[in-house]
């Protein structure tokens, strides 16, 4: 069985699928559609980060597929759909690389509060500007945080830690950590808010959320940071109003187009901009974090392969099966239909098996059920099942 690792992903998740029996294609860079139809026949196994798209069109080239690994928190550059119509199971890391970017919003709201782009542009100048002037502490001060997810909680308990007021906003009901207060409208945290810091999902209904009316609603020379998604902010609105002074200060870290490849040029209206800081989407990108995504991922990819395990799969249902209890497991991914669960038992009962354990679920359209059985079932017994117009796979495994 062969793997595909697209965009650096760290070694480790290339050393436990080796270690597995797995032949690893490991690449540096991101491919594009052509390139990845190319690529994925005989691949099992695709680990990709936030720049590879994974279209109707790929997921059609890749008949041998099992399942993509998104080797990184955002799952919304994978036709997740399409991967559930065909049995492909997508995998992401929700919670490996959290405290990374939490530490880079936070490095950046000092270094903006501060304005250390500037004295340090001046400094590798020549020019020694030792002045306090825009230079504030961050303490006492409000921070604004949009998207109250696992980095907006997170980031809300570091905030209070140095001092700083946090009041949020999410549209789903989420409860305030410490002392934080939840804002009932956007419109009311942008008012309230020195700093405002975006910590949204890629969902299509997000693109374009911030843009010069949102800008506008700000509090005059607050600071605006968002490290989610790059369709998230219209990037000339913000050039405008930094530029207009009503803005005091900005830092990027994702962007709407962004270089495929390492080294390749970047183009953005905020280049050149005072007291803007541009980092290219390395919120995740610590040593400590990408190691533990490089772990966490291929141990999912591990665990669905050998086990039949789709804990917390984004697109198939989710079965946490315990270690197996008999002889033989049966994974069977099927149409949610009246009566699928039936036949199985039938086909059981028929091969003289008894079953000693189960585990089960539906999501959508889809069901999916681990059976564990006293007797191993031939595929003969097992031809009927597959025959089904509710199969989308079956799978066996000998414990």
């Amino acid at each position: 069985m062969k793997a595909l690792l697209l965009e650096n992903i760290h070694p480790v998740a290339a050393e436990a699928l080796r270690d597995a029996g797995y032949e690893v294609d490991a690449r540096s860079r991101s491919l594009t559609e052509d390139e990845l139809v190319e690529a994925l026949p005989g691949v099992s196994l695709l680990g990709i980060r936030s720049n590879t798209t994974i279209t109707p069109r790929v997921l059609e080239a890749g008949k041998d597929l099992l399942a993509v690994g998104c080797f990184c928190i955002g799952t919304n550059q994978v036709d997740l759909a399409d991967a559930a119509a065909r049995g492909i199971a997508v995998f992401n890391a929700p919670y490996s690389n959290t405290r990374s970017v939490v530490e880079l919003v936070l490095g950046e709201i000092i270094a903006l509060a501060r304005r250390l782009p500037e004295k340090t542009q001046r400094m590798h100048e020549g020019v020694w500007d030792k002045s306090a002037k825009g230079s504030h502490e961050i303490r006492g001060r409000t921070l604004g945080i949009v998207g109250y997810g696992n980095i907006g909680t997170q980031l809300s308990n570091v905030a209070e830690a140095v001092g700083l007021r946090v009041i949020f906003y999410d549209t789903a009901d989420r409860p305030a950590h410490g002392n934080a207060r939840r804002m009932r409208s956007l419109p009311e945290l942008l008012a309230a808010a020195d700093i405002v810091t975006l910590h949204v999902d890629g969902r299509p209904g997000n693109a374009g959320l911030f843009g010069a009316e949102q800008f506008a609603m700000m509090k005059p020379r607050s600071m605006f940071i968002n490290a989610s998604r790059g369709m998230v902010v219209d990037a000339e609105a913000l050039r405008d109003n930094i530029l207009s002074g009503h803005l005091a200060g900005a830092a990027m870290d994702v962007f709407p187009i962004e270089p495929k490849a390492q080294g390749d040029p970047f183009e953005s209206p905020l280049r050149g901009l005072d007291n803007v800081i541009l980092t290219p989407h390395v919120g995740g990108s610590t040593q400590e974090a990408q190691e533990e995504i490089g772990h966490f991922v291929s141990g999912k990819f591990l665990g669905f392969v050998q086990r039949g395990n789709t804990a917390l799969s984004v697109n198939l249902p989710a079965v946490a099966p315990p270690h197996p209890q008999g002889n033989f497991r049966i994974g069977y991914l099927h149409a949610n239909a009246p009566g699928v669960l039936a036949g199985i038992h039938q086909l059981i009962a028929d091969a003289g098996a008894n079953v000693v354990g189960e585990s089960l679920t539906t999501l959508g359209d889809r069901g999916y059920v681990i059976a564990d059985t006293d007797l191993e079932l031939t595929d003969g017994q097992l031809a009927e099942l597959r025959r089904s117009p509710h199969t989308v796979w079956l799978r066996t495994w000998r414990p």
